[in-house]
């Protein structure tokens, strides 16, 4: 016990938030301008994940670059999308679109890595996927890249039910 500390303060349980994996990919500033001068503002994509199959994004917009984070984590703790996945690895390849970007997801043997460009590994390793082959083409836009990378994963189904799919037994 520590000095001042009461008993009910000692047996008061801490209930932790549950972990994220936050990233920011991208700060950009902006600038406008006005009869002073400039007036700059920030513009920060942020992904967030649990690493456990949960994976979201948010863009934040404020005058600081701390505010902008603030809101753009908190835009992608909300926003936060669960995700199949295959012990380590998606189930199978899926291809995402968003705009001109377009992202392959194929799946890699235990070991392999995170094997994708900045913007995708991310979201691969906020998402909890540790081995997997991406591809990114087209546009190289952050945003743009995230959005077709989440459009990839939402779109991707567990084997089982594609597999109920393909029999006909669900339509």
């Amino acid at each position: 016990m520590f000095v001042g500390e009461t008993m009910a303060e000692k047996k008061r349980v801490k209930v932790a938030e549950p972990e994220f994996i936050e990233h920011v990919v991208k700060i950009n500033r902006v600038a406008k301008v006005v009869k002073g001068g400039r007036r700059f503002s920030f513009s920060i994509l942020v992904v967030a994940g649990d690493g456990n199959g949960n994976v979201g994004y948010g863009l934040g917009k404020a005058n600081e670059v701390a505010e902008a984070i603030r809101k753009g984590t908190a835009l992608a703790r909300k926003n936060l999308v669960s995700i199949p996945r295959r012990n380590t690895t998606v189930p199978y390849r899926v291809t995402g679109k968003f705009g001109s970007a377009k992202v392959v997801l194929k799946p890699a043997g235990e070991g392999t890595g995170v094997i994708a460009g900045g913007v995708v590994r991310a979201v691969m390793e906020s998402a909890g996927v540790s081995d997997i082959l991406t591809k990114s083409l087209g546009s190289s836009n952050p945003l743009n890249l995230v959005r077709a990378t989440m459009n990839a994963l939402m779109e991707s189904q567990k084997i089982e039910e594609r597999a109920l799919m393909r029999s006909g037994d669900i339509l």
